[in-house]
């Protein structure tokens, strides 16, 4: 399984950007490939608040048509991944805190790979970033 960050979607949907063309082609050879994908609900918070904070509310609904056309299963979390998330802002130099609790979700459902542009991802210990 592969983990989808909220930068996927939005570059799919947005302006002209080197990162646009690159998602398509990894999205599709992932696809191909008969990959399964999956994310958090803490990505469609993102959305949320990223368009609503830069005026573009109208973008929220086709960005999360998007997402859903992408994942098979969107994970929740918990307490205990709180607290693993606050344990990885500890550990990961230069993590955020979305990105520490993307990671403790991820770890808790077993997914070790994440399609993303967010280097920080390359910090943290048994994750592979994919773009």
């Amino acid at each position: 399984m592969i983990f989808v960050d909220s930068n996927v979607p939005m570059y799919l949907l947005g302006a002209p950007h080197p990162n646009k063309v690159r998602v398509r082609a990894v999205l599709d050879e992932l696809t191909r490939s008969q990959s399964r994908f999956v994310t958090d609900v803490e990505v469609y918070q993102e959305i949320l608040h990223r368009y609503t904070s830069i005026g573009r509310p109208d973008a929220i609904d086709p960005t999360f048509a998007c997402l859903d056309s992408i994942v098979d299963k969107t994970l929740t979390f918990g307490m205990a991944e709180i607290r693993s998330a606050r344990a990885i802002l500890e550990s990961v130099n230069g993590i955020s805190a979305r990105d520490a609790l993307h990671v403790a979700v991820m770890r808790a459902a077993g997914v070790s790979r994440i399609l993303t542009f967010d280097r920080s991802f390359d910090a943290c210990q048994g994750i592979e970033r994919l773009s």
